[in-house]
C-alpha cells in the first residue's frame, strides 16, 4: 500500500470543506437569484430534484469520508483528539451509522430528524470549537484538559482550515443535504 502522507490528506480535506462551502454559497445564491430570474430558478430547481432524489446517500458518504478523516487524523497521524473534537466525533460517527441504516433500507426517510438533529448539535460544538482556535480566552468553562487544551491548532490551512472547520464544513453539508432530500411521493 502506497504511503499517504499526512500534508496530503490535510490538503484533500481542506479542499473537500471549501467545496462543500463553496456548494452551500452556489445553492444559496441561485435561490436568492430565483426571485428575481428564470435561469436562477431553473438551475435550483434542476439542482433541487437531484438532491431530493440522492440526498440521504450524498450526507451518508459526506459523513463517511468525515468518519474516515477523523481516524486517519488521530490514528495514523498520530493527533490526539481533544474533548470538543471527541463530541464532535461522536455526532459524525453515529450520523454516518445511520445514514448508512438508511441508504441499505433504500433510503429509509423517517431517519432525517434523527440525522439533521445530529448534524445541528455537531455544527454548534464544531463553531464553538473553531471559535476557541482562534480566541483561546472564551474557553473559560473548563470542557477541555490540559494534556490535550481545545485552542491547540494542528495545522491550519490557507490561513483558516483547521480540523474543526472541516467538521463544521461536514456538518453543514449533511444538514443541507438532508434538509433537501424528500420521498419520491413529496415530489
Amino acid at each position: 500500500m502506497p504511503d499517504i502522507s499526512v500534508d496530503l490528506v490535510e490538503r484533500f480535506y481542506a479542499i473537500l470543506a471549501i467545496a462543500a462551502i463553496g456548494g452551500m454559497i452556489l445553492l444559496g445564491t441561485l435561490r436568492i437569484l430565483a426571485i428575481q430570474s428564470d435561469p436562477a430558478l431553473d438551475a435550483y430547481a434542476t439542482i433541487a430534484r437531484a438532491i431530493q432524489a440522492r440526498g440521504v446517500i450524498a450526507a451518508w458518504f459526506v459523513a463517511t469520508l468525515a468518519t474516515i478523516g477523523s481516524l486517519f487524523f488521530s490514528e495514523i497521524a498520530k493527533f490526539t483528539p481533544c474533548t470538543l473534537c471527541w463530541y464532535q466525533r461522536i455526532a459524525m460517527y453515529a450520523t454516518a451509522i445511520i445514514l448508512v441504516v438508511a441508504t441499505i433500507r433504500r433510503r429509509d426517510w423517517t431517519v432525517r430528524p434523527y440525522a439533521l438533529t445530529l448534524a445541528v448539535i455537531g455544527a454548534i460544538v464544531s463553531t464553538y470549537h473553531y471559535l476557541v482556535e482562534w480566541f483561546p480566552e472564551i474557553e473559560s468553562d473548563g470542557v477541555c484538559s490540559l494534556t490535550v487544551p481545545c485552542n491547540y491548532v494542528w495545522f491550519r490551512r490557507l490561513g483558516f482550515v483547521t480540523i474543526p472547520f472541516m467538521a463544521l464544513c461536514g456538518f453543514l453539508a449533511v444538514g443541507a443535504l438532508l434538509a433537501f432530500c424528500r420521498p419520491e411521493e413529496e415530489r
